[in-house]
């Protein structure tokens, strides 16, 4: 079980991660990153659990750790290159810049997005791709997302089933504390390798 804060000036960040039934693999796999211009979130879930499930979340993640610079379609494109011959995974892709105040977003599986902003107090969930990737030729869509300062996020995979993630992400509960809440509902029912990234943009 893994869980870690990031914070700067412009955003927190809480994580957390755990395997199925203690598992020593867990089949998904996270990565966070930040610069002066954005901020990178990816998530990926290699189908089932294990170890062959972590051996292909792990490779999207290395290969994007190597290439976070480029922008959402190439770092999912060069994740779909890594898995050929690999058993597959879900993946999202986040890029926040700070300059634009915009999400770039790129999503292929069952992987969950939710982005409140408090301002117009508006919910975003776009759908993604359905499907994985697995080395094979894919089409990507790369959406965006105006937020507003104050604007929270959670990403996760279906390991976590969150219910009720509007009242969540609007509620003014500290962010750990928001943290906590989920892992406990984790806990209760974990069934699945879970994930989740949850964020606030305080500017």
């Amino acid at each position: 079980m893994i869980t870690e804060l990031y914070s700067e000036n412009q955003f927190e960040i809480w994580t957390f991660q755990s395997s199925k039934n203690g598992a020593t693999y867990c089949g998904d796999d996270y990565y966070i990153a930040h610069t002066e211009e954005y901020l990178l979130c990816v998530l990926a879930d290699g189908l089932g659990s294990g170890e062959f499930a972590y051996e292909s979340s792990h490779a999207v993640i290395e290969e994007i750790m190597a290439n976070q610079n480029k922008d959402v379609e190439a770092l999912m494109d060069l994740g779909n290159g890594v898995l050929t011959n690999k058993r597959g995974a879900a993946v999202s892709v986040i890029k926040i810049y700070f300059d634009t105040k915009e999400f770039v977003y790129s999503s292929v599986g069952n992987i969950r997005f939710f982005l409140y902003n408090p301002k117009k107090e508006k919910l975003v969930y776009p759908l993604p791709v359905t499907g994985f990737l697995s080395g094979r030729a894919q089409k990507y869509r790369t959406q965006r997302f105006k937020y507003e300062p104050g604007a929270s996020f959670i990403l996760h995979s279906d390991g976590v089933l969150l219910q009720g993630a509007k009242a969540l992400l609007k509620s003014r509960s500290p962010l750990e504390q928001k943290t906590r809440e989920i892992i406990e509902g984790i806990k209760a029912v974990q069934v699945d390798d879970s994930t989740f990234i949850i964020g606030s943009l305080l500017s």
